[in-house]
């Protein structure tokens, strides 16, 4: 293969350490705001919000909404800009920006402070998955790539671990509160991650392009050809599930499932559905990884993460009278059912060629995260179609989860089989 560097056969190396602990750190914002957001807000200088209902619409339809605006148009920002001026400049940009972000969250004083904030976190943050997996996946040889993308998603789930654990510890400094010295430390942890990020290199595959006079990092070409574009909308809807998993079932766990599901032994704590799912997620990551590598299949592992996953939230919803450690148990089972996430921003990325192939591979996932916003909408507008209340809820999350795994099936089903696909090529312009 005519790269200037050669590629790398071990997963264990330089830049998919790096890779992943960036997305460590992207992750642990992501779940952060999700889990100490409504303090934030409630305590945060000069906001002086104490009404809860203004406090959950703040957070749920302003800042969140904020948040994945930053995300949607980071995408593709980052992900052009990274086809046209290198992988590795996304790695260090991104960090760069939703680490600052962090560090000025601690101290937001006004709300439009607040929304700009979010907005830039989202920004950063939308950057960093796409150019790990493809960087990584341009590194690596085509038989092991497998091994380093399940190595940056694992770790990266451990992210969400991590916020959980800040957040329940009651820190102070300063006379800083423990919501601002947690997202100080998400901000120093990036910050420090700059550092080691000058122990990698960049892709030879994307090196190469830049001595040809090809179209690099056209938003639009994913458009302007149907079997492209098809393949493009396929990779979407196979990430659905996830967010459906994460968005519906595990967000909305404490205050719309347990009243339902009924807890006899134990309390709720409101943010060990996530963490509990998050630890999952990050097995199931690691499962489907090296299942993938065994099987030497993509689709086959995530057509069986898919109907695990949509069984799982069928189950999840019709539990009765169970114990909180059970309860944590099964969000634990519903994490790990969505662990394919890795597969799924693989397979995005060796789906399209080099010229566009970040592109491709960083808007794929925020599609699917900005796609949280219909499902909510979905499973909220449902929830109130029957007399009952809790009737809406079941049978509206059971709806959505159908839904969604059905469209996942049909994108999987639509996509070739990519496992140890060589990726050392171009995509042409055409038109439809």
């Amino acid at each position: 293969m005519d790269t200037h560097k050669p590629l790398i056969s071990h997963a264990l190396n330089t830049t998919v350490i790096v890779a992943g602990l960036g997305y460590f750190v992207d992750i642990y914002d992501l779940q952060l705001f999700n889990i100490i957001g409504k303090e934030s807000i409630k305590s945060a200088a000069g906001l002086n919000i104490s009404d809860e209902k203004m406090i959950t619409h703040l957070f749920d339809n302003v800042l969140f909404q904020w948040q994945m605006a930053g995300m949607l148009v980071g995408g593709l920002l980052w992900g052009i800009w990274g086809d046209k001026k290198g992988r590795k400049s996304i790695l260090f940009g991104s960090i760069l920006l939703y680490s600052l972000a962090n560090l000025a969250n601690a101290f937001v004083t006004s709300l439009p402070a607040y929304e700009a904030v979010r907005f830039l976190a989202g920004l950063g943050l939308a950057g960093e998955l796409g150019a790990a997996i493809t960087l990584v996946s341009e590194v690596m040889t085509k038989e092991n790539r497998g091994y380093g993308t399940m190595i940056i998603v694992v770790l990266g789930a451990l992210g969400a671990v991590f916020a959980a654990f800040i957040s329940k510890m009651q820190l102070t400094l300063f006379g800083l509160e423990t919501w601002q010295i947690a997202y100080i430390i998400g901000g120093s942890l990036g910050l420090l991650l700059l550092l080691l990020r000058f122990g990698t290199f960049e892709s030879g595959m994307f090196e190469k392009t830049q001595g040809e006079d090809i179209e690099k990092g056209n938003f639009f070409m994913l458009f302007n050809q149907k079997e492209r574009f098809l393949k493009y909308l396929s990779c979407i809807l196979v990430g659905l599930p996830v967010w459906y998993t994460i968005g519906i079932l595990i967000k909305f766990s404490n205050s719309k499932f347990v009243p339902i599901i009924g807890i006899l032994e134990g309390k709720i704590e409101a943010t060990y559905p996530i963490m509990f799912a998050y630890i999952g997620l990050s097995v199931g990551d690691l499962l489907s990884g090296l299942m993938s590598q065994w099987f030497k299949s993509r689709k086959k592992v995530v057509v069986g993460f898919l109907i695990a996953n949509f069984i799982l939230a069928c189950i999840f919803v019709c539990m009765r009278d169970i114990s909180a450690h059970f309860f944590y148990f099964f969000c634990f089972l519903l994490g790990s059912a969505t662990g394919y996430w890795a597969l799924f921003v693989t397979i995005a990325s060796e789906q399209f060629g080099t010229n566009i192939r970040a592109t491709a591979t960083s808007t794929v996932p925020n599609f699917v995260r900005g796609a949280v916003i219909p499902i909510t909408w979905g499973f909220s507008t449902l929830a109130t179609k029957w007399e009952v209340p809790t009737d809406g809820t079941i049978y509206g999350a059971l709806i959505v989860g159908l839904t969604c795994t059905i469209l996942a099936l049909v994108g999987i089903f639509h996509l070739k089989e990519t496992y140890g696909k060589d990726l050392n090529y171009n995509e042409m312009q055409h038109e439809i």
